[in-house]
């Protein structure tokens, strides 16, 4: 009966220890544009290629605990690259900003109607402890297509969360990109 039984309770066991090791779930996230571009007509632009600071290539959302010190947030990631989420977000928000269905990710084949590339480096984006979220971008507007540059500029904000939480930093994040757009389609008018 020992002979029997011994397996049994040890399979039990394990069957009872393994949802304690198990993994915690992993929570993806993705940005939001602001609102749709329109669908007809309007100037080509070119959004990218964008680049983000080393400490945001990877698929965690990061958060500043302190002065210089950064936590990973391991269970909660980005749904798919960054940078491919931000350049889609932006180029749906200068689409909209710009009133134009013609705004292109980057890589595009050829600049044949484009009038304008938008490139991003982003320097910071993350949560902070004091409940808000930072951005920080370089950003350079060139025309088409000569690529002369039109513009270059940084810009730097923040953005309070309305509630606690990696969705709310999230959508802090995306209003955040939403800013910069109007900022940039302002210096094209």
């Amino acid at each position: 009966m020992t002979r029997i039984l011994a397996p049994l309770l040890s399979c039990l066991l394990g069957v009872c220890i393994l949802p304690g090791c198990s993994a915690p779930a992993v929570s993806l996230y993705k940005l939001t544009a602001e609102g749709a571009p329109p669908t007809r007509g309007g100037v080509g632009i070119g959004v990218g290629p964008i680049t983000t600071a080393d400490y945001l290539s990877r698929p965690n959302l990061v958060m500043q605990e302190g002065g210089n010190k950064l936590a990973i947030a391991e269970s909660h990631r980005w749904a798919g690259r960054l940078e491919d989420n931000i350049t889609r977000v932006m180029a749906a928000n200068l689409g909209s900003q710009l009133r134009t269905s013609h705004a292109l990710t980057y890589p595009w084949n050829g600049d044949d109607g484009l009038k304008y590339q938008i490139v991003l480096d982003v320097r910071e984006l993350h949560g902070h402890a004091d409940g808000h979220a930072v951005l920080d971008v370089a950003w350079r507007v060139y025309s088409l297509p000569g690529r002369s540059i039109l513009t270059s500029r940084t810009w730097n904000a923040t953005e309070p969360l309305a509630a606690d939480g990696y969705e709310e930093l999230v959508a802090a994040e995306s209003r955040l990109l939403a800013r910069l757009a109007r900022q940039i389609a302002s210096s094209l008018r």
